[in-house]
């Protein structure tokens, strides 16, 4: 059972990796809707002050990945799944001049792994 929060496809990671190579540690943060919408906004580590409202949601391919506490509340019960598409977003994600960005997707958690993660009564 993968009860992680967040997740990478390969390909998504394949970007992740090339972007490391060039930029060295990286960061994600979950946009909120400001500039490309609900997008997954990858930064060099450090680049992007996190707040103490934002929650460490886990790690893709060892880059720490973040979401705003109140944006959290509406996701909390699903896995985001971080992917990887063609075309220009309107962001300041280190992806974009590659021509790709990265997207978010979800899934929601079953009754099994909401009560692993502690959303249920066990």
């Amino acid at each position: 059972m993968d009860t992680q929060k967040v997740i990478v496809t390969e390909k998504a990671a394949q970007v992740i990796r090339q972007l490391k190579e060039q930029y060295g540690a990286l960061m994600f943060h979950q946009s909120g809707g400001c500039c490309d919408g609900s997008s997954p906004m990858c930064y060099e580590k450090g680049e992007l002050r996190i707040g103490e409202r934002d929650i460490l949601m886990g790690e893709i391919e060892g880059c720490s990945f973040y979401m705003a506490s109140f944006q959290y509340e509406y996701w909390k019960h699903t896995q985001l799944i971080i992917d990887i598409t063609e075309g220009r977003g309107a962001s300041f994600s280190l992806e974009i001049p590659m021509g790709l960005r990265f997207v978010t997707k979800s899934r929601v958690f079953n009754e099994e792994e909401l009560s692993a993660l502690g959303f249920l009564a066990q």
